[in-house]
């Protein structure tokens, strides 16, 4: 590790922990040449998951590549930064535990729309917009009225009658 002081490659290890919920470790450390304090973090390195597109191409799979894409469908919406986190790393973890090489394009649209749509309805429609290549007018209304909820129809009858 080079100190990013004096860029000397020897250091000493001050103090190690797990952060992150164990994900990663964290260690503090100390040039033996100018005394700078810095702190590295450490974390499994994964085989990169593929992404299998529409077209038939294979692209690596990029977390920010999904997170870009989830914060342009809930741009101006109510919804802070934490959570648009936080479902972006549900949906990798979600990936990267039910996939070891490979994942198909379509399965990760469709999680990342199950997810805005309990989030916010407009971030899902925005998403699926897009996602689902709407052509016309009428995709829109169609989706809308999937979100809609019925309302309770049931009739009852009045007293005497």
């Amino acid at each position: 590790m080079r100190c990013p002081k004096c860029s000397c490659q020897n250091d000493k290890v001050i103090d190690s922990r797990a952060s992150r919920e164990g994900a990663t470790i964290r260690r503090r450390r100390e040039c033996l040449e100018c005394e700078h304090r810095f702190t590295t973090y450490e974390q499994i390195e994964h085989q990169p998951l593929i992404v299998l597109k529409r077209d038939g191409r294979r692209e690596e799979f990029s977390k920010e590549k999904l997170m870009g894409g989830i914060k342009k469908a809930c741009q101006k919406r109510p919804i802070s930064q934490q959570t648009i986190e936080d479902l972006t790393q549900s949906i990798v973890e979600e990936i990267s535990n039910n996939h070891s090489e490979e994942v198909p394009g379509g399965t990760i649209g469709e999680r990342v729309m199950e997810g805005l749509r309990g989030l916010d309805p407009v971030a899902y429609v925005r998403y699926a917009s897009v996602y689902r290549r709407f052509q016309e007018a009428t995709d829109f209304v169609q989706v809308v009225q999937k979100l809609e909820k019925k309302n309770d129809t049931a009739t009852y009858p009045l007293p005497g009658i």
